[in-house]
């Protein structure tokens, strides 16, 4: 057990730079290595996915906190838009958790890789909207809210991947989306994990013992500790290294840990 502290502390260690340096959500990163380290442990293969989602959702409500703090002293969050977006988020994350308890891992895993071929090309091609329009009001924005809540649930992220394209596109800077983005993360992370304990509590009789619902407690604590010293450290380190090209080697990375999960699949 003193061996699975170790991997989860480390993993939140690597997960917290990457997070601080290439901007991407630690889910992107946890999840993928969650679901290996679950195989490895021997547990219960049919909800290592749903583990993995919702264990990654948990230590985002932790991290992004102190994202959201960080961009809020520089004025980078648009709290209006958070407020504007809360309830569509919310609704949208409890459905999406709702929505894994009833898909099978392999569904769950064959949904991540995609998403991460998604992430993988958008970095290798720095794709960036063009600004073409402005924010919509509060129907459009509590729509859009319910699709990045469904989606960020399915594959256990803050959201930052989906919202920042979409609030760069409405016109906001780059600067203000990555902060607003990192706000959004907080609802999105607490619904999804309260959503994957209520809906795992049902099968909690075929889940390991340090379990609560779909929440790994080991893996949470071990991740979410390390996670939140690490990323203020992987922003810093941004300023020093060539972050474009690190962010091509990450998309090779992202591609390579996509078609693993590809292959485990058959």
């Amino acid at each position: 057990m003193l061996l699975a502290w170790i991997i989860y502390a480390a993993l939140g260690l690597v997960a917290g730079v990457l997070a601080g340096l290439l901007g991407v959500g630690g889910g992107i990163v946890i999840v993928p290595m969650l679901s290996i380290a679950f195989e490895l442990q021997g547990l219960p293969s049919h909800y290592i996915q749903h583990m993995a989602l919702g264990t990654s959702l948990g230590t985002i409500m932790f991290t992004s906190i102190s994202s959201f703090r960080a961009h809020h002293k520089h004025g980078a969050v648009n709290w209006s838009v958070v407020r504007r977006v809360t309830l569509g988020i919310l609704v949208g994350t409890l459905a999406g958790s709702w929505l894994a308890a009833q898909l099978s891992t392999r569904f769950l895993k064959g949904f991540f890789a995609v998403f991460l071929f998604y992430v993988a090309t958008q970095m290798l091609l720095n794709f960036k909207p063009k600004a073409s329009r402005h924010l919509p009001g509060m129907a459009g924005m509590s729509g859009v809210g319910g699709v990045i809540g469904v989606v960020s649930s399915l594959v256990g992220i803050g959201g930052g991947t989906l919202s920042v394209p979409f609030m760069v596109w409405c016109n906001m800077t780059m600067h203000n989306a990555v902060g607003t983005s990192a706000a959004i993360g907080f609802p999105i992370a607490v619904a999804g994990a309260a959503g994957y304990l209520i809906n795992g509590l049902k099968v909690s009789a075929d889940l390991p013992s340090m379990s609560l619902g779909f929440l790994y407690i080991p893996a949470l604590v071990g991740i979410a500790a390390t996670s939140i010293l690490t990323a203020p450290l992987g922003a810093s380190i941004a300023h020093k290294l060539p972050v474009a090209k690190l962010k091509r080697a990450f998309a090779v990375l992202l591609y390579v840990m996509g078609a693993r999960m590809v292959w485990t699949l058959f």
